[in-house]
């Protein structure tokens, strides 16, 4: 298929739309002053783009009037469609475990803020409370450890090298670019949701390709994935098995620091006053993250479906 062809074309715009999509998630990362590439700021912009691009591909494979019967394109089509829903429903497990420990780390906090004067009674009550919140983070986080060990192998979060090999121009070559663009993503979503374990899902990306649109496409992912890695397993310093939502980390920073103010009783309530107000802030923008998270994956499944019904609908009518 020649360049001059008008599929060959439009995939190339499909290249290209990934291509620039990529370069803005970077400036927005490099632009991102607070949390970083873990912020639910960052992860629900790195989960839009996911969905904006399935919704390409979809629209791209009804453009095309591809061949319906002994293709392999619709099942694999099929096949990655059913791992991003496989995928969202882990990130919907994990993301419940942390509106759970929101909404505990919250009845902490309307205790101490319904009493702005403490009795020594009701200060060892909010601290059993926070150290009741600690260990229901603890939980989580082992628990999603579980959940990352059994699951996220099964998603295959490395590299397609068929994408370097596909026809330019050919739309299993859009779908392998929205597969290693997708891992991409779900990586970054599952370390920031459900577990750091950099091995779990890094990508051996390479700056190469069979052609320009790819190659730029590929230097695009390379990019994203150094500026994360950067900026995450740095930081780690090769930590595991936590999750790294900024948000979460931060509400769990200012529970300690409550917990220390109120060890130390009454002549701190001053300081008392001052963390109550902090936690709640900081419950508050946990919890516009995760409504945000959550919202965007309820659509998303809906989109699933609907993609997959369009596409199976236009193959029956061939």
């Amino acid at each position: 298929m020649n360049n001059n062809n008008p599929s060959s074309t439009s995939i190339n715009g499909f290249y290209a739309y990934i291509t620039r999509s990529l370069d803005d998630l970077e400036r927005a990362l490099l632009n991102d002053s607070a949390g970083g590439p873990m912020s639910s700021h960052f992860l629900q912009r790195a989960l839009s783009l996911l969905r904006a691009l399935h919704s390409q591909l979809t629209h791209l494979a009804q453009r095309l009037h591809l061949p319906a019967v002994g293709e392999k394109w619709l099942d694999e089509y099929m096949d990655e469609t059913s791992r991003l829903w496989d995928a969202c429903h882990l990130l919907k497990l994990a993301v419940s475990g942390l509106e759970n420990f929101s909404v505990s780390a919250s009845a902490v906090v309307s205790t101490l803020d319904n009493n702005r004067h403490p009795s020594p009674q009701l200060a060892r009550q909010a601290t059993r409370g926070i150290i009741g919140c600690r260990r229901e983070a603890v939980g989580l986080e082992e628990e999603n450890r579980v959940l990352a060990e059994n699951r996220v192998p099964q998603l295959s979060l490395r590299l397609d090298e068929r994408m370097s090999y596909a026809p330019v121009g050919a739309f299993r070559g859009a779908l392998y670019a929205m597969r290693n663009v997708g891992s991409l993503l779900l990586t970054v979503l599952i370390w920031g949701l459900v577990c750091f374990q950099p091995e779990l899902g890094r990508l051996a990306v390479e700056d190469g390709g069979s052609s320009t649109t790819v190659s730029a496409l590929m230097g695009a992912v390379g990019r994203v994935r150094r500026r994360v890695e950067e900026e995450v397993v740095v930081e780690e310093g090769g930590r595991k098995g936590g999750v790294l939502l900024w948000e979460f980390r931060r509400v769990r920073g200012v529970m300690e620091e409550l917990k220390v103010e109120l060890e130390k009783g009454e002549e701190m309530e001053g300081k008392i006053k001052e963390r109550v107000e902090v936690m709640k802030g900081c419950l508050g923008v946990l919890k516009v993250g995760i409504d945000g998270i959550v919202g965007q994956l309820d659509d998303f499944f809906d989109e699933i479906v609907e993609g997959r019904k369009k596409i199976l609908d236009i193959c029956s009518h061939r």
